[in-house]
């Protein structure tokens, strides 16, 4: 697997709103992954300023889009900031923490939320379900992808879509599930500016995974259950990671890594907080 940069698609140009707001203040904050915390803060205006940011050179160049959504609240300088914060945190992996900086938060947001698209924080995206806070995601991409060749990921719970982004500049394909339709449908509208041509999203139960597409060299999921579902298990390529949280009331990430056919070696990671994981479709 090569490091090398690369450029996301996405020119910041073309997501931002020229100065049709306001200025307002945010001060800074430390969240918790909770989407409930910080929904009435603001955060502070800033200018575009061109930036490459090193990615993967494997995916395939997008084409800029025609028509992006746009928000005033949109820069570099302050997807830059956010990188940072979650450095000092311990992710330490440069192409997570560049995927990161590269992939625009805002955009996978309602515009009332945008303005707190950068902060450390979980915040809501209807449904009952939340767009995972930026270190959470950074911390199981690095477990993921530590040591490991990420040629193919399949991500259950597409949500919004920000997290199957972000695995898209460090994995060669990558396959989300969403078993909620409407979230599926706002997925594919909040994906479909960036036209990422190794994101593929289907609709239906993660619990289940995707049979067609495995073994993957990585999965990840994004809402908890009692325990990794068996099926999950066995679609994971021998060496390949499973990053998942697990738990009820008291969860905590924990590392699946498949060493034989019949043989998984489990590591606790440390606490976290997300949606329970379930059956079915909705």
């Amino acid at each position: 697997m090569s490091d090398k940069p690369r450029t996301f698609p996405l020119p910041l140009s073309s997501v931002t709103d020229k100065g049709q707001k306001k200025p307002s203040v945010l001060p800074t904050v430390a969240t918790p992954q909770t989407a409930t915390r910080n929904a009435a803060q603001s955060t502070q205006p800033w200018r575009p300023q061109p930036a490459a940011v090193p990615v993967r050179q494997h995916v395939p160049e997008r084409p800029q889009p025609a028509a992006p959504r746009q928000f005033a609240l949109v820069s570099e300088g302050v997807r830059r900031a956010m990188v940072a914060r979650v450095a000092k945190q311990g992710v330490q992996d440069p192409v997570v923490l560049g995927a990161l900086e590269t992939v625009p938060r805002h955009m996978f947001m309602d515009e009332g939320l945008a303005a707190q698209a950068y902060i450390d924080a979980s915040l809501p995206i209807g449904h009952q379900q939340t767009i995972s806070q930026p270190y959470i995601v950074a911390r199981m991409i690095e477990a993921m992808r530590q040591g490991n060749d990420l040629k193919r990921v399949l991500e259950i719970g597409t949500g919004c879509g920000y997290q199957a982004a972000v695995l898209s500049c460090v994995a060669q394909e990558v396959y989300s599930i969403e078993r909620i339709k409407p979230l599926h449908e706002l997925a594919k509208a909040n994906l479909r500016p960036l036209r990422i041509a190794n994101l593929r999203l289907h609709y239906g139960d993660g619990m289940l995974g995707l049979p067609q597409a495995a073994p993957f060299d990585g999965i990840i999921l994004a809402a908890a259950g009692l325990e990794v579902p068996r099926a999950l298990l066995e679609q994971l390529a021998i060496g390949g990671r499973l990053v998942a949280p697990v738990g009820e009331r008291t969860q905590h990430l924990e590392l699946v890594t498949r060493v034989a056919k019949s043989e998984w070696v489990r590591q606790t990671l440390e606490d976290c907080h997300f949606v329970p994981l379930r059956p079915g479709t909705v």
